[in-house]
């Protein structure tokens, strides 16, 4: 059984941005290249395909692509790339795998979704185009009847990870699934150095306070990524606890965008 592909197409006429599912290797290629310039140029990450201006991996032709577009120049502006749990095992398993073990998520009953390589243009980050993003995630989780949503947020490491140790303070306290549900990182953080002081107040990345709004919670301690230099912390929705009023004002930024 394949994936069911929702109608997207009626949002094209209602606002600047649209989101659609990629459906050629050109689409494809698109959101590589995005890609590359978020995670290999601004964020200065070892890709893959760098030498090509794209970022790809061997999960790629195993994953469906969301993109974002903008209506008026038909630039992609956003994608992210979802991997089904059937896609996930022609893969040889899901892409966090590779950084958790996932025993414990991998137990629990109906069907997953990974979601990753999230990224929106700099001009756009500060308008629509994670909602919209957003939406048309929420309509392939509908429409492909998903029961549990995961991925990894990252958070920058360029200080050494005092950073991310006090959002992982923060996280510890008031977003954390239950322990039967947590799972293992391959590459713990590394300590931080002799007589640093852990950030007081550090604000959450945009992606991780999305995914938190939305109803997720962190399955455990963080994933120390050194090719991009950051620290991955898995997160995972329970579809059926998605908070509705958060669903109802992203979609009515949307529709009013």
């Amino acid at each position: 059984m394949s994936a069911v592909v929702p109608d997207l197409d009626a949002r094209r006429s209602k606002s600047r941005l649209y989101v659609e599912l990629a459906t050629t290797m050109d689409d494809i290629h698109a959101s590589q290249a995005l890609r590359y310039r978020i995670f290999g140029e601004e964020l200065g990450a070892q890709v893959e395909g760098a030498d090509r201006g794209i970022d790809e991996d061997r999960f790629d032709p195993y994953c469906q692509h969301l993109l974002v577009r903008d209506a008026a120049t038909d630039r992609v502006v956003g994608s992210t790339r979802l991997l089904l749990d059937r896609q996930a095992e022609k893969a040889g398993g899901f892409y966090s795998s590779s950084e958790f073990d996932l025993g414990p998520l991998l137990t629990l009953p109906g069907r997953r979704l990974e979601v990753g390589r999230t990224c929106i243009d700099p001009t756009y980050r500060q308008g629509a185009a994670i909602a919209v993003l957003w939406s048309g995630l929420a309509d392939y989780i509908k429409e492909n009847r998903i029961d549990m949503l995961f991925g990894c947020a990252s958070v920058e490491m360029e200080d050494g990870g005092t950073v991310a140790q006090a959002i992982m303070n923060r996280v510890r306290q008031h977003a954390m699934t239950k322990p039967d549900c947590r799972v293992t990182p391959r590459n713990p953080l590394p300590p931080l150095p002799a007589g640093t002081h852990e950030t007081v107040a550090a604000p959450l990345p945009p992606l991780l306070k999305a995914y938190f709004r939305l109803g997720a919670r962190a399955c455990g301690e963080p994933c120390y990524d050194p090719a991009f230099n950051c620290a991955d912390i898995l997160v995972m929705v329970n579809v059926n606890e998605i908070d509705a009023s958060y669903t109802r004002h992203f979609l009515d930024r949307v529709m009013k965008g």
